[in-house]
Order: structure tokens, then C-alpha cells, then sequence
């Protein structure tokens, strides 16, 4: 399998080598809770969760969440985080390459897992986003700018890697999904990258 395995990602979490780590929800994402696209008693997917801070800002706000992740020590440290602010939520150690929810769900924040994936897997990662989202649901969706030299001259360079905005139209064509216009809101949230805020509707 391209790209990192789970033990890279296991060695990450037990190490404490997780610089993208804010040690917070993502601000992004607050504003759209607090906008009320993101309310009481929709179920929504964290893929590629992590440490747990978005599961543990979307169950505080009523929002019936899921955390998946790679490696036990995300899961682990995410179950610790909930049990601490005695919050409620499913999670699941699994690759999201082959996990399905129970049932489609309303929506899926997306900022970590499609950019810690190789882009040899992008295909399939897309169209399981569109397989656990309801028609009419909504990807919250953060994609990552890492744009580096080495990119430039054809290497795939990565984690994160670059989620160019003409690729994502690749991977969630207009056909599916139904874009917002542009400009999207840009986010220095990291010293290293930045991220385009985008929010998309799956189609019927």
C-alpha cells in the first residue's frame, strides 16, 4: 500500500509526535456550528480523528458523532478525551478505505484523512465519502495547501499531501456534488500549510 501504514501512524500517537495537533477543535469548524449548518442530533463521520478534538467539539454541540482512525493510540486518546469532558461517541479503529458506517449519515468533517493519505488511494477515499453521506448531506471539508518545490518537479510529497483545488474538483466532480462558488475561505491554522474551507452537497 502507498503511503504511510498504520504503524507510522501508531508511532506517531504513542511518541507524541503529532505536530498538527492544535490541541483544540479546529476554528473552522466552530464556525460552522455556530453558524447552525452543523445541529443538535445530526450524525456526522470524523474520519481520520485522531486525538478527538472535533468528535469531542461536535458531541458537546449535540451532534451525534463517529471518530474512525488508523491507529489504536488516535482511538485510545480520543476515548480518553470524551471520558474526560463526559461526552458520548462512537468510535472505530478501522481504514477507512474499507469501513462502512451502519447507515449513511448526514455528514462528514473532513480535514486530516484525505491528506494523510497517498494520492493513490484519493479515488477510493472519494467515493466512500459519497457511500456514507445521505443524499442531501453535506462534506465539511478542509483541504490541506502544502504546496512544496518538490511537487513541482512531479514528486508526491506527503504527509500532508497537497490537496490541489482542481484535483478535489477531480475527486468530487460537479456531477455528484454540488460546489459552492469561490472564493473559499483560505486558514493559516499551521505554520507548514493552509487549508480552503469548502462545503459540499452530495447529490441524489
Amino acid at each position: 500500500m502507498a503511503g504511510p501504514t498504520v504503524e507510522f501512524w501508531q508511532t506517531r500517537f504513542e511518541s507524541g509526535n503529532v505536530p498538527w495537533d492544535r490541541g483544540s477543535a479546529n476554528p473552522q469548524l466552530e464556525q460552522w456550528i455556530a453558524a447552525g449548518m452543523i445541529g443538535p442530533g445530526t450524525t456526522m463521520l470524523v474520519p481520520g480523528c485522531g486525538r478527538g478534538w472535533e468528535v469531542a467539539a461536535l458531541a458537546a454541540h449535540g451532534v451525534h458523532a463517529t471518530g474512525v482512525d488508523y491507529a489504536s493510540g488516535a482511538i485510545d486518546a480520543c476515548a480518553r478525551l470524551l471520558q474526560s469532558q463526559g461526552l458520548a461517541a462512537e468510535l472505530f479503529q478501522a481504514d477507512v478505505l474499507d469501513w462502512q458506517p451502519a447507515a449513511p449519515v448526514d455528514a462528514v468533517y473532513e480535514q486530516t484523512c484525505l491528506c494523510a493519505l497517498h494520492p493513490d488511494h484519493w479515488r477510493a477515499y472519494a467515493d466512500q465519502l459519497r457511500a456514507w453521506i445521505r443524499p442531501g448531506g453535506r462534506l465539511f471539508a478542509l483541504f490541506v495547501q502544502a504546496i512544496a518545490e518538490e511537487s513541482g518537479q512531479g514528486f508526491v510529497k506527503g504527509p500532508p499531501y497537497h490537496c490541489d483545488i482542481h484535483a478535489m474538483r477531480a475527486l468530487f466532480p460537479a456531477r455528484d456534488w454540488e460546489w459552492p462558488a469561490p472564493p473559499y475561505p483560505r486558514l493559516a491554522s499551521n505554520p507548514a500549510f493552509q487549508e480552503l474551507a469548502v462545503v459540499l452537497t452530495r447529490k441524489g
